[in-house]
């Protein structure tokens, strides 16, 4: 495998799971770990979705959703009533608990890529992010890929 393979699986690796720890240790304090968060950051802008909904736009499956959800209701985050259209749905929402905690959360957040980009300038910081997302657009077509 050439060289530049193995570096860009490496960093992509190691920034994801350095960017956890740190996200994990941030956010314990607001009993959440950082698997949860992008729950609570899609229900702040569309609440009242259900479980299968939040599976699909967070990009997780159905059971690693089941579980988020459960330790996110037991925590006190977030509240779940039937579905007036399908007794077997639920939707989701947010308890004042994360309504109050949410602007601390992003805080950290905004914290974290201040530090982690403090050394690219503007161009390089636009750069990267829209490397990223082309980078992002192509391995959301992996997900179906039977290898």
């Amino acid at each position: 495998m050439k060289p530049e393979i193995m570096m860009f699986l490496k960093y992509n690796n190691k920034i994801f799971r350095y960017t956890q720890r740190y996200l994990d240790r941030a956010l314990k304090k607001y009993e959440l770990s950082s698997g949860a968060f992008s729950y609570l950051f899609f229900l702040e802008h569309q609440e009242g979705v259900s479980q299968n909904q939040i599976s699909r736009e967070v990009g997780n499956d159905k059971a690693m959703s089941a579980r988020t959800i459960t330790k996110l209701i037991e925590s006190g985050h977030i509240y779940k009533t039937a579905d007036e259209k399908d007794s077997r749905a639920y939707q989701l929402y947010l308890t004042q608990k994360s309504k109050d905690i949410l602007p601390k959360i992003h805080q950290e957040f905004d914290l974290l890529v201040k530090r982690i980009t403090k050394d690219l300038t503007d161009n390089e910081r636009q750069v990267t992010m829209d490397s990223l997302k082309k980078i992002f657009e192509q391995t959301k077509l992996l997900r179906g890929e039977d290898l």
